[in-house]
């Protein structure tokens, strides 16, 4: 539910303030350096497809699943392959709690943002009876007051992850059952639309909710209700629920989850809002879904022909999108994950401890889920064992061609240089103070010599890829698949990178490069650390070698002490901005007393700029010692380096949201 495309690490816990800066600090600095270029890996020869029976399928699985679990401290997965209705396979693997192994039958899986399929087929399902316009303004079916400065939304927008919404994370997943009602939860501060609708996608749970509250709207009914009744019943699905807490029959079957195999069970997760995450299935049940939706024989159609149709086209084109449609494209609900030539539709989903992966292939009707209960001991754990075997299987079974060949006049040193820079994603908070996340994830892209790029990390990875270029803005990965498309403006500047459908890449100037402001941050730090501790051992030293120090004028010594209070201030405003952020990205919630306090110390801190600066000007004309006037000249240069990085990162929006 929690979908970035790039694997979640689990929640921090147990670090001290100054610990959490110090890796704050640390990410700024080197997180965002290009490593050095890896070697570019040659490419993948086409092999004749494996026979897709039965036998195969499960033996390639077993193969496969279980040596990677092990290497990962992955605790437990499941699997489910099907082709025209008929299971290939379904496969258990691990554990799913103590002493109780994975069932793909029986054990339920909380799916994530797989969810949101399921959804996008319910607003479908009700357009197709001409109760709902997917182009009309999505107002015309709410009851909540949704502030849109930025243009009117469409259902088609939502579907699509192009509302312009930014980020929002308050109230995300968490354990407590008695949560807000679906209304509620989208009518209390909803996020702020920062794009124009259509232009920009930026992946959205926020949007999800809203697309499932009209669903509320239309029937009458709860969007649990409704859903339960015309899409997983109607599927064959014989567990599967978006209610939670969970029932009494289905709660005996769920999985524990788990940060890894080596810790303790997780409590039961509480999406919000839950069109957007809170369905749980087993394999076999995403099995059947992914068999009614390809409309396979011996299967109860979820949509008609034509709403079918629709939903493997993209829902946007070039009008909007501009040179962004020239890569992979979200249809209503669906990402575009093609591969090897074939048409290939899907939706990964995560929530803190489960992370899964449902792909389609409707010209072969065939359908993959692969499941997991825990994140694994490293950052790419799930990522990595889901592609195996997503991308595993097309290879496997549907090899072909890899996808359009760089043109021979494309990659030009030039074009590839105007593309070099630092970006960050659409998906952001850019109205609060979580737009400091945006600074530890930012993508670096370097042009080389040859013209082609390297983009670090790449896409939906946590790994450079090089890319070469197709045609003036589309790139490919050199020895892969992946696409990056490159929007510009009217005068050749770069506004936006494009990739895995539902995520663009923006780019950001000099002042909010991540590697910059890590470096003035990390010397502020020191400098307004240092001046603190020579202030009492500066003291001490002279104390105990009876050096005396003649008297300083008392606006002097007022302005000297107040910029002291400033410094602390500033740092312990530093500190708790960092634990803060932590817990917020961890899904804990901050309470707003403690946001405001830290916001009024960094205010205590930006104020004392003007007072360390005065205190520099009345250190001068009192002649006083030239060391002393050089510690106040580094003081105020470390007030003034932590007022920017405060600035840039929004710690003094008056928004606390979050």
């Amino acid at each position: 539910m929690i979908t970035t495309r790039r694997t979640g690490s689990p929640p921090l816990r147990g670090a001290t303030a100054l610990t959490l800066l110090v890796v704050l600090v640390t990410a700024l600095v080197g997180g965002c350096a290009a490593p050095a270029p890896a070697p570019d890996p040659a490419p993948r020869a086409t092999v004749p497809a494996a026979p897709l029976t039965a036998a195969d399928v499960d033996a390639w699985l077993d193969g496969l699943v279980p040596a990677a679990l092990d290497r990962s401290g992955i605790a437990g997965a499941a699997v489910s392959v099907v082709r025209d209705g008929q299971v290939l396979a379904t496969r258990g693997y691990g554990s799913a709690g103590p002493g109780t192994p994975v069932d793909p039958e029986r054990t339920l899986f909380r799916v994530g943002s797989v969810s949101k399929v399921a959804t996008a087929v319910a607003v479908l399902q009700l357009a197709d009876r001409g109760l709902l316009d997917l182009d009309a303004d999505v107002r015309g079916y709410l009851d909540i007051d949704l502030p849109l400065p930025r243009g009117p939304v469409t259902l088609r927008n939502l579907l699509s992850h192009t509302a312009g919404f930014e980020e929002q994370i308050r109230g995300l997943i968490g354990t407590e059952p008695d949560g807000p009602a679906l209304r509620e939860f989208l009518a209390t501060d909803p996020p702020e639309q920062v794009a124009a609708p259509g232009t920009t996608p930026a992946y959205s749970n926020y949007g999800y909710g809203l697309a499932g509250h009209v669903v509320e709207r239309v029937t009458g009914e709860p969007f649990e209700r409704y859903v339960q009744r015309e899409v997983l019943d109607r599927a064959g699905m014989r567990t599967a629920t978006f209610d939670q807490p969970l029932p009494a029959d289905a709660a005996g079957a769920m999985s524990a989850g788990y940060a890894n195999v080596d810790t303790a069970p997780a409590p039961f997760e509480i999406v919000n809002p839950a069109p957007a995450g809170s369905l749980s299935a087993s394999a076999s049940d995403m099995g059947r879904f992914a068999s009614a939706l390809l409309g396979a024989p011996g299967s109860t159609p979820l949509l008609s022909p034509a709403a079918w149709a629709l939903m493997q086209r993209p829902a946007l084109g070039p009008d909007t999108l501009g040179a962004l449609a020239e890569g992979p494209r979200m249809t209503p609900g669906l990402f575009d994950e093609s591969r090897n030539g074939h048409l290939v539709l899907g939706h990964g989903g995560d929530t803190q401890w489960f992370h899964s992966h449902l792909q389609l292939y409707p010209a072969q009707r065939i359908g993959v889920f692969v499941t997991t209960n825990s994140s694994g001991r490293g950052g790419a754990d799930t990522l990595d064992l889901r592609r195996a075997v997503t991308e595993g299987f097309t290879d496997r079974y549907l090899p072909g061609a890899a996808g359009p060949a760089p043109a021979p006049d494309a990659g030009t040193p030039a074009r590839a240089a105007a593309i070099a820079g630092t970006y960050e994603s659409a998906r952001r908070s850019a109205s609060t103070f979580m737009g400091a996340m945006n600074l530890t994830a930012q993508m670096r892209v370097a042009d080389r010599p040859d013209g082609t790029l390297l983009v670090s990390p790449a896409p939906n990875d946590v790994r450079p890829a090089a890319y070469a270029e197709v045609r003036p803005g589309l790139w490919r990965e050199v020895g892969g698949q992946r696409l990056l498309t490159v929007r510009t403006d009217a005068d050749g500047r770069v506004t936006g990178l494009g990739h895995d459908a539902a995520f663009t890449e923006l780019p950001v100037g000099p002042l909010r490069d991540a590697a910059l402001l890590g470096t003035v941050l990390a010397g502020s730090v020191v400098v307004l650390v240092g001046g603190l501790v020579a202030w009492p051992a500066g003291a001490l030293w002279r104390r105990r070698h009876g050096v005396v120090v003649g008297a300083r004028p008392r606006t002097d010594r007022v302005l000297h002490g107040l910029t002291r209070v400033a410094a602390l201030a500033a740092l312990v405003a530093l500190a708790g901005w960092v634990t803060s952020v932590v817990a917020i990205a961890s899904l804990a919630d901050v309470p707003l007393p403690v946001l405001r306090g830290l916001q009024v110390l960094q205010w205590i801190g930006l104020a004392g700029v003007p007072v360390a600066a005065a205190g520099v000007v009345t250190a001068l004309r009192a002649r006083t010692d030239g060391w002393q006037v050089t510690g106040r000249v580094l003081l105020l240069a470390g007030l003034a380096g932590v007022a920017v990085v405060a600035v840039v990162a929004g710690l003094l929006l008056p928004s606390l949201t979050y």
